[in-house]
């Protein structure tokens, strides 16, 4: 099968806030950022059910380098990201 990913603007809102976070830390380290979420979205394309549901449907796949959630439900042939989360974040409130 092949599954069509889209990204909330939820999503696109936190992906460019960690992002300009990371950046302001160390030049290149956005980039750097980018990549690992591309990574996980690329793992994401590929098999979505292989991720746990973390809550109330919505499942989650976790980036290699950044301690960052993606999290995201599966729609018949679409995973749709709502949101995009440091790992310490508190999920279940943001997701409501």
């Amino acid at each position: 099968m092949t599954w069509r990913v889209s990204i909330r603007e939820s999503a696109e809102r936190d992906l460019r806030r960690s992002r300009i976070w990371y950046e302001e830390k160390r030049a290149g380290l956005g980039d750097e950022f980018l990549v690992s979420v591309a990574d996980a979205l690329a793992r994401l394309e590929a098999n979505p059910e292989q991720f746990p549901i973390y809550y109330r449907g919505f499942r989650r796949v976790l980036t290699k380098t950044f301690p960052y959630r993606l999290l995201f439900r599966i729609e018949q042939d679409r995973v749709i990201v709502f949101r995009i989360l440091h790992a310490v974040r508190d999920h279940v409130r943001q997701l409501k």
